[in-house]
């Protein structure tokens, strides 16, 4: 508690002075954990999945200190790490984490075991910042990207074993012509560098004209 606590108040203090900083933490479910020792042993009674309410109340006051600063112009973007077992994501933290935190990459075992890296869950990730951050044209790209990815992996049994006929499902259609693309865009090298602007222009070469 005390070390997660102390690197937002350095965070902090650089902020304050018109820095521009980022910090990494790893992670808020050992923070939680570690107020549920500390408030079970003085008496609070267990609520959700056996956390007292003042983990849940701690959690939204720790986070809520990254952002930016009131004055001196900098700012703190902050990555939290969240671990759930099984990759449960009704986990209490997680359920948490994601009310409170403006985006989540969340990684999936079964990509990973498929050997598919980096391994981001598309569909269940999110950021409530990305309209306010990209074009128009960029976000109809993400939206068209998404849609045909999860057309895809609702249908993927059924294209697998070829009991899907062409034609059915516009949609579909078009998610099974484009997914190898789709795939390959996703994926990335240990040593492969791509930037905002690759990555750019990598959706633009999949779909070219968006409406």
């Amino acid at each position: 508690l005390k070390a997660t606590e102390l690197c937002h108040s350095i965070a902090a203090w650089f902020r304050d002075r018109g820095h521009h900083v980022l910090l990494l933490v790893d992670s808020l479910t050992r923070y939680a954990m570690a107020q549920r020792e500390i408030a079970l042993s003085l008496g609070e009674p267990p609520a959700t999945k056996g956390y007292p309410p003042s983990v849940f109340a701690k959690l939204p006051a720790l986070v809520e200190r990254a952002g930016n600063g009131i004055s001196g112009g900098g700012s703190i973007t902050a990555f939290y790490t969240v671990l759930t077992e099984g990759d449960d994501q009704q986990d209490p933290i997680a359920d948490s984490a994601r009310a409170i935190l403006d985006g989540h990459i969340v990684l999936s075992r079964r990509l990973a075991e498929a050997g598919h890296y980096p391994a981001i869950d598309i569909e269940a990730s999110i950021s409530r910042a990305m309209t306010a951050l990209i074009s128009e044209q960029h976000y109809a790209r993400v939206r068209t990207f998404k849609q045909l990815l999860s057309s895809f992996q609702r249908n993927r049994d059924l294209v697998s074993v070829g009991a899907y006929a062409k034609g059915s499902d516009p949609m579909l259609d078009k998610a099974i012509a484009l997914w190898p693309q789709l795939e390959g865009y996703l994926q990335q090298g240990i040593f492969e560098r791509a930037d905002w602007e690759a990555s750019l222009q990598g959706l633009e070469r999949i779909f070219p004209t968006v409406s």
